[in-house]
């Protein structure tokens, strides 16, 4: 019986409260058990009854917590049970196998294999997955497991990006065997892992050993374009470990921004995962327009256009993994724009009509393209690039992102001055891609700042 885990049971209000309501069998499995052993917090509670069928049991608990019942997967009797606070939910099944042991020894990782019956406390770690958590290591159950269901082998860096563990010799060699099987699960369960891995604390050390596999590039084919572009005047690094670099400041420039900014990154606007996340993936994303832009002229690297091409690649690549429309909106607009920042606060005059010019463009956008112009610059340290550079140039977004939230406050929706019905009357001009030109013409003179009333409006466009 492990001390720990009995203290933090009897603790738990939930479980207390549903080993008290029941005689069943059952045992908590997975994350709550790692969390338990690691002091950490959970909201995630997987539990597995034994000696009644699990969506009858669930409905029971549903009740008894007065949770809303969600199937997950019926033909293997999985439910969630989501209680009424919206943060702690219930997983149920019946164990695989149909015992515990069988269960367990199915399982991708010895850290997720390791069951607790609820009401005696008993502990059962066939695996040895209580020592491998406190060495901080990640481990297979049974490489076969890869082949039953393949999305493990992506699962192994989901929980090194959350949790910092290293990879064991044995399970490196198990992903390379079964790499090339990727591509059989769901690529909306892939993609599901791919944001799990860009929401962890530690995911530029988990794409880095992703790519001592071929796993990487089986999912993110861009990656070998990244790799033949070398270090050059401005950059340090090859521009694949370069990308890695600008996910690492990303999460760290999030760590030590203050409490306004941490809150607005942590926000779930769309995709179930926070903007952060987001903007991790659009980092390590930023620059894949390079490789097809790249041109040496007279020994200067040059990469004309990259962020306009990467923004328009990305947009397909993100497609064939099912991205939202609204996600796909957020990470080509940051890879389009991750310039734009620093070009504003290069001006040779830095005036507030310029920088509300950005705060109108960027609109909620504008914290976040900030913060992945600054993890861009502090990623790209080449010879030409002296400390003063990079310190100026921080220094000069700090200041922006100082002018934005200040005058977020006092923004509103820039009024719609013309329709492009009004447009084709005054200019007699009928439906096409010119019309489309001129309104955007007009919405760009607006951000600007001159283009100001109605009268206006009618007057630039007919300039135009």
């Amino acid at each position: 019986m492990n001390t720990k885990i009995t203290e933090k049971i009897k603790s738990d209000n939930i479980l207390s409260k549903i080993s008290n309501s029941f005689n069943n069998e059952i045992y908590l499995v997975g994350g709550a058990v790692r969390d338990f052993l690691t002091d950490k917090d959970t909201t995630d509670r997987d539990i597995i009854v034994m000696d009644e069928d699990a969506r009858t049991f669930a409905l029971k608990l549903a009740d008894l917590f007065e949770a809303t019942f969600v199937p997950l997967d019926e033909e293997n009797k999985i439910y969630r049970l989501v209680l009424p606070d919206k943060i702690n939910y219930i997983d149920v099944t019946n164990p695989v196998g149909g015992t515990i042991e069988k269960d367990l020894m199915r399982r991708d990782l010895t850290i997720n294999a390791i069951a607790v019956n609820i009401k005696t406390c008993e502990v059962i770690d066939i695996a040895g997955g209580i020592t491998d958590i406190y060495n901080k290591c990640l481990n297979y159950v049974n490489e076969h497991n890869f082949e039953d269901d393949p999305l493990r082998l992506l699962r192994i860096y989901r929980f090194q990006s959350v949790l910092g563990f290293d990879l064991t010799p044995e399970t490196i060699s198990a992903v390379c065997k079964y790499s090339n099987l990727i591509h059989k699960p769901a690529v909306e369960r892939i993609n599901y892992e791919i944001l799990k891995l860009f929401s962890g604390e530690f995911a530029h050390k988990a794409i880095e050993n992703m790519n001592k596999t071929w796993l990487l590039e089986e999912i993110f084919p861009f990656v070998k374009e990244l790799k033949q572009v070398p270090p050059n005047s401005h950059h340090h690094l090859d521009l694949f470990h370069h990308s890695l670099e600008t996910v690492k400041q990303i999460q760290k420039i999030y760590e030590n921004s203050s409490d306004e900014i941490k809150t607005h990154l942590e926000k779930t606007e769309f995709g179930g995962f926070s903007r952060l996340t987001h903007l991790k993936l659009a980092g390590f994303m930023h620059d894949i327009g390079k490789f097809s832009t790249w041109t040496i002229e007279e020994g200067k690297h040059r990469f004309i256009k990259h962020d306009d091409v990467g923004a328009k690649l990305s947009v397909k690549l993100l497609k064939d993994l099912h991205f939202s429309n609204k996600q796909i909106d957020y990470i080509s607009s940051m890879i389009k724009y991750h310039i734009y920042p620093s070009h504003v606060m290069t001006s040779p005059q830095i005036t507030e009509k310029i920088m509300m010019r950005y705060v109108r463009k960027m609109d909620t956008n504008s914290i976040d393209v900030i913060i992945l112009a600054q993890a861009d610059r502090l990623s790209a340290r080449g010879p030409e690039i002296t400390e003063e550079i990079v310190e100026r140039n921080i220094n000069s977004l700090n200041m922006l992102l100082k002018f934005y939230l200040e005058a977020k406050e006092t923004l509103k929706p820039l009024p719609k001055l013309l329709s492009g019905t009004e447009v084709m009357e005054i200019l007699n001009i009928k439906p096409s891609p010119k019309l489309g030109e001129i309104m955007n013409a007009l919405h760009e003179a607006q951000i600007s700042g001159d283009v100001l009333t109605k009268e206006h409006a009618i007057k630039f466009i007919k300039t135009l």
